[in-house]
């Protein structure tokens, strides 16, 4: 199998912790070129800088607030994270995970609009593309992106499990793709039917581990070792091959995230 990216691993999470070079040593044997690690907060910013540096030219850091950490403490956090990314630009390939979340509570709906706005206005800013988290607030967030859609530096919808309608919406943002993970490999899943009519020029691969392993290892903690059973279902969605998928989404991810140069 042509070799792969993992556009979405939280390698920096305590899921990780007793066996993290054996985690990164079997992405590896498996095909992984790269693996992109975003952020949630400032915590896990600087952790995904120091992986990069662990890991050099193998794995690519992102800083940013997610947005279930917004709230009343986030406008500290956010000008922390802006100084981070003043004064590392050159080793981050992107902003994020950022975005809007209300599915389980619109308690801070002010704060997560405007921490998502403003970490926007600093991909327009920086040239960094965004990495974006996006749950029963599409409308919101669309609107957002609206406003500086000649602007924007381009990026990934993380974790899309929508219908064909919702994509369409996100793909009218020319520079950006859709992140498909282990939900695809799910026995209801209607992602399938979905990104069959979805260019493959717009699709990259995820797995958002340590979470939603794909079957047959759904229960399982999720890693990147695991992205070859995504690409054997996307090849069927497809009808192509397992190479050709790879070679595509690999592709793809090189050219949203092209400061991504996996050694």
């Amino acid at each position: 199998m042509e070799g792969f990216i993992d556009t979405h691993i939280h390698l920096d999470g305590k899921e990780f912790d007793d066996d993290r070079d054996q985690a990164v040593s079997r992405a590896r044997e498996a095909g992984a070129k790269a693996m992109f690690v975003p952020a949630i907060d400032l915590k896990t910013s600087v952790a995904s800088l120091e992986l990069s540096e662990r890991y050099r030219g193998f794995v690519f850091a992102m800083t940013g607030l997610h947005p279930e950490e917004a709230g009343p403490e986030s406008e500290a956090q956010l000008e922390s994270i802006r100084e981070i990314i003043d004064s590392e630009r050159e080793r981050l390939i992107g902003i994020g995970e950022v975005g809007l979340d209300f599915y389980w509570t619109r308690d801070n709906e002010r704060e997560q609009l405007r921490a998502f706005e403003r970490q926007v206005e600093w991909s327009v800013a920086t040239g960094l593309p965004l990495m974006i988290h996006c749950r029963k607030a599409q409308n919101e967030m669309v609107g957002i992106m609206r406003r500086y859609e000649k602007e924007l530096s381009g990026g990934v919808f993380h974790c899309f499990t929508g219908n064909f309608i919702e994509a369409s919406q996100l793909l009218d943002f020319q520079d950006f793709c859709l992140g498909i993970g282990g939900v695809l490999t799910f026995k209801k899943s209607h992602l399938p039917e979905v990104v069959k009519d979805i260019p493959l020029e717009r699709i990259v691969l995820e797995t958002d581990a340590p979470y939603m392993a794909p079957v047959p290892m759904r229960g399982k903690r999720n890693e990147s070792a695991f992205i070859p059973y995504i690409v054997e279902r996307l090849a069927e969605a497809y009808e192509t091959s397992a190479d050709e998928i790879c070679r595509q989404t690999t592709a793809n991810a090189l050219r949203v995230f092209p400061k991504a140069r996996p050694i």
